[in-house]
C-alpha cells in the first residue's frame, strides 16, 4: 500500500516498520526520490498513507504514524538498494553467523544473484545473502553535501 502511495507521488518507499502493539503502536515510514526528502514531502506522503491505513483498517488500534526520510545512515532492505549503493560503506547484521560472525562493516563490492559482497578488508570479501540480511544500513558520510542542497 506504501509503495504504491509512493509510486504515484514519484517517491519510493525504503523501508515501513511497525513497533509496538496495542494503543502505542507507532509506524514508521522511510520514503526517497532521488532530489530528496523535503518536509512537504513527508506532510503529503504522510496525509495519504494515513488515510489509507484507516480506511483498509490495517491497524485496528490508534497508532502514531512517522514519516521521514532515510537519512545519511539509509536503511538497506531490497537487493536493489544494495546495487544502487554499489561502492558504498555499510554496515550488515546476518540471521546467522557466516564464520563465527553476524556483524560485518565493509565497502559494497558487488549484487547479483540474490547476494552481496562485502569487501571488510583489502582484498578480503565476504559473500552474504540477501535474505539472510537481519538488518543492513549505510554508512553515512556528513562530508557528503545531500541531493537537492
Amino acid at each position: 500500500m506504501a509503495e504504491n502511495i509512493a509510486a504515484s507521488m514519484g517517491m519510493e518507499v525504503v523501508l515501513v516498520e511497525v513497533k509496538g502493539g496495542g494503543n502505542k503502536s507507532v509506524v514508521r515510514a522511510f520514503i526517497d526520490q532521488p532530489e530528496g526528502v523535503s518536509l512537504d514531502d513527508c506532510e503529503r506522503f504522510s496525509r495519504r498513507f494515513s488515510v489509507s491505513l484507516d480506511v483498509e483498517d490495517w491497524i485496528p488500534s490508534s497508532y502514531t504514524l512517522e514519516v521521514s526520510s532515510p537519512g545519511v545512515d539509509r536503511p538497506l532492505v531490497k537487493e536493489s538498494d544494495f546495487k544502487r549503493f554499489c561502492g558504498k560503506d555499510a554496515t550488515v547484521r546476518t540471521r546467522t553467523p557466516i564464520g563465527a560472525r553476524r556483524n560485518f562493516k565493509g565497502r559494497i563490492a558487488d549484487v547479483a544473484g540474490g547476494c552481496m559482497e562485502l569487501e571488510i578488508s583489502q582484498g578480503n570479501k565476504v559473500k552474504i545473502a540477501i535474505m539472510d540480511i537481519e538488518k543492513a544500513h549505510l554508512i553515512g558520510d556528513l562530508n557528503i553535501r545531500p541531493q537537492g542542497s
